[in-house]
């Protein structure tokens, strides 16, 4: 329980600094040298570029979960208070809350002063996206879709892996987001090759997206309308809307957000210079603006605190039996 709660308030504290190394990003690395590898050795053409895309997909979390499971094991057996300490850094390095923060809230301030530009620089480093031509309510829509999406996949979904399955469990689920990131694309070069991943990730994302949506919901309720959040419009977009999208996970946290603050978010978009058609989540009542992006932020860290009690559970339950079964055994 201690390294998980740790590392969620290490987060809270540091976030990601751009200069710190990062596993996240030695996952990237990994990704794209073994992908030039794979794409060498593997034949082209559909079936190959499949074979190849399945062996990414099994080689990237099981390189991923081994090691991790291994530094956590060396640190132990080198000392306790060493390996706990190995394993509060890397549970809060598997976390994403502060920087998402951070991120969404430079679109935020940049919206917020008038600089159009500079705010649509700042939401190209985090929305996939073309960001060239968007309007400043375009802007801070993507900011939210964001902001609300990778509240399960930033969050609440490695605490719900950690919490399972200790640090690794994170590394493991990370490594899978981390890739369909990557290589998930319906596009030429990845529709065939980034398929096993985006499968997996779509298999690993069911139940932490939707759990994700039910505590999204119940933070709207705690944070009340007062402060301008609709705890039954919350829950009202979300049974309504949580399939509007190609991906199975990923309208579940947008509709449960879009609801809470009263917008309508998704809709068609520009990728790689081709517009993609999808359908709208939420009710067209207002127009979205700045305060917005502080306002989903506020719902997202309510979100993880909520999820952060959850995980503590779920690992206090785990432990519990896990005693129980060994002094039965004694």
């Amino acid at each position: 329980m201690r390294p998980l709660m740790m590392g969620f308030l290490l987060d809270l504290l540091l976030g990601d600094p751009h200069s710190w190394p990062h596993p996240v990003r030695a996952m990237g690395n990994l990704i794209n040298r073994s992908e030039n590898v794979i794409r060498k050795i593997c034949p082209k053409g559909r079936k190959g570029e499949l074979l190849g895309g399945t062996l990414l997909a099994v080689w990237i979390p099981a390189v991923s979960a081994i090691f991790s499971f291994g530094l956590k094991k060396t640190a132990y057996r080198a000392g306790k208070g060493l390996g706990l300490l190995c394993e509060i850094i890397m549970c809060y390095e598997m976390l994403a809350a502060r920087s998402l923060r951070d991120e969404s809230m430079k679109v935020c301030r940049e919206l917020e002063k008038g600089r159009t530009e500079e705010a649509r620089k700042a939401v190209s480093m985090i929305v996939g996206r073309d960001t060239a031509n968007l309007t400043e309510e375009g802007i801070a829509k993507a900011a939210v879709e964001t902001v609300a999406e990778n509240t399960s996949d930033g969050v609440a979904a490695p605490m719900l892996f950690m919490a399972l399955f200790g640090a690794p469990g994170g590394f493991f689920y990370k490594a899978v987001n981390t890739m369909d990131s990557m290589v998930g694309y319906h596009n030429e070069t990845y529709e065939y090759f980034g398929k096993a991943a985006a499968r997996l990730d779509d298999v690993m994302n069911w139940i932490p997206s939707r759990l994700s949506g039910l505590l999204m919901t119940e933070a709207a309720f705690l944070l009340g309308k007062k402060r301008g959040f609709d705890g039954k419009k919350a829950w009202k977009v979300f049974l309504r809307d949580r399939k509007n999208h190609k991906s199975p996970n990923s309208a579940q946290t947008e509709a449960a957000c879009a609801g809470a603050l009263g917008l309508q978010l998704a809709g068609d978009a520009y990728y790689f210079g081709k517009l993609v058609k999808k359908p709208v989540i939420g009710d067209d009542r207002r127009k979205i603006q700045a305060g917005d992006i502080r306002r989903a932020n506020q719902l997202m860290y309510v979100t993880a605190a909520l999820t952060l009690i959850l995980s503590l559970g779920i690992r206090a339950g785990l432990e519990f039996f896990k005693n129980r079964k060994g002094g039965q055994n004694r």
